[in-house]
């Protein structure tokens, strides 16, 4: 019977769900914190309790990615790979390799300082989103609706001048309804979907109050998504769509460590399971 690692670093109720589960279904698992280990290296698979596979749940991008890299330093088999989460954690990899695979996206313009950026806002014209290239729960994500707006973004960042506030990731506004699509993907599968409304502002996570409500998996829904998985090289993603209403659907984010405490409130599939036994299965290829 394999053992199921899970690492976090910050136990939510996803993770809490992950191990009830595999604990249900006979697999033994291990609880890892992230900010508890320590690597070197000359550090051996064995001295940490990892198990045959890891579930890799960090809310930290950064912790996430560099702790993937260790335990695939280690030839530890961990979801999602290190590939697959650098892709998924930077926005602009992302937009470019949705559009390299011919997957609908929203036209999104990069600028690498203050000066090109006010450039891209004079030639497109308003309104354009700005975010931040590394980030989630909508955290930075602003619609520059006018210059007095973008003049005030650019000044801030030139203050705070960060290494992401020198990268801006400007994007087309698309005309949709006040909801997006969150859809999760396991391995060549669309597992379950749901819109996510917005409570009146926006943004429509959930981190933010936004209420989920359950999405029928349309033939297009799932083509564009396994389309998108394939893209960033697979795994367990949530893909992120808008409803244009010009174009259809368009997918604007794939993630990596993907929450799921609202989806799971209205999914008729159990997704726990199905991503314990994609983690078990992972570890037979």
């Amino acid at each position: 019977m394999q053992k199921i690692c899970i690492v976090f670093d910050r136990l939510r109720a996803e993770e809490k769900l992950l191990q009830a589960k595999a604990s249900e279904m006979g697999y033994e698992t291990s609880m890892i914190d992230a900010k508890t280990t320590r690597f070197d290296t000359d550090s051996k698979r064995t001295e940490n309790d990892f198990g045959d596979v890891v579930l890799e749940r960090c809310i930290s991008y950064y912790r996430g990615l560099n702790f993937t890299a260790c335990l695939e330093f280690l030839d530890i088999p961990v979801i999602n790979s290190f590939d697959v989460a650098n892709r998924c954690g930077n926005k602009m990899i992302t937009s470019m390799l949705l559009k390299k695979h011919n997957i609908p996206t929203p036209k999104t313009y990069f600028s690498f300082s203050a000066e090109s950026a006010m450039e891209h806002f004079e030639k497109v014209g308003y309104p354009l989103v700005i975010k931040p290239i590394v980030g989630s729960w909508g955290r930075s994500v602003m619609p520059i609706k006018d210059k007095d707006t973008a003049d005030a973004i650019i000044e801030n960042r030139q203050v705070t001048d960060g290494p992401q506030d020198r990268i801006y990731y400007l994007q087309e506004m698309i005309d949709r309804p006040p909801r997006d699509i969150r859809v999760i993907t396991i391995g060549d599968q669309t597992v379950a979907a749901m819109y996510r409304k917005s409570s009146g502002g926006f943004k429509t996570n959930i981190a933010l109050g936004a209420e989920p409500e359950i999405c029928k998996i349309t033939n297009e829904i799932e083509d564009l998504c396994i389309k998108a998985s394939k893209a960033v090289g697979g795994g367990i993603l949530g893909i992120d769509l808008m409803e244009d209403k010009k174009s259809g659907l368009v997918v604007h984010e794939v993630n990596n460590t993907v929450e799921f405490k609202g989806l799971v409130k209205v999914a008729e599939k159990d997704i726990p399971k199905e991503m314990i036994d994609f983690a078990v299965n992972y570890t037979r290829k």
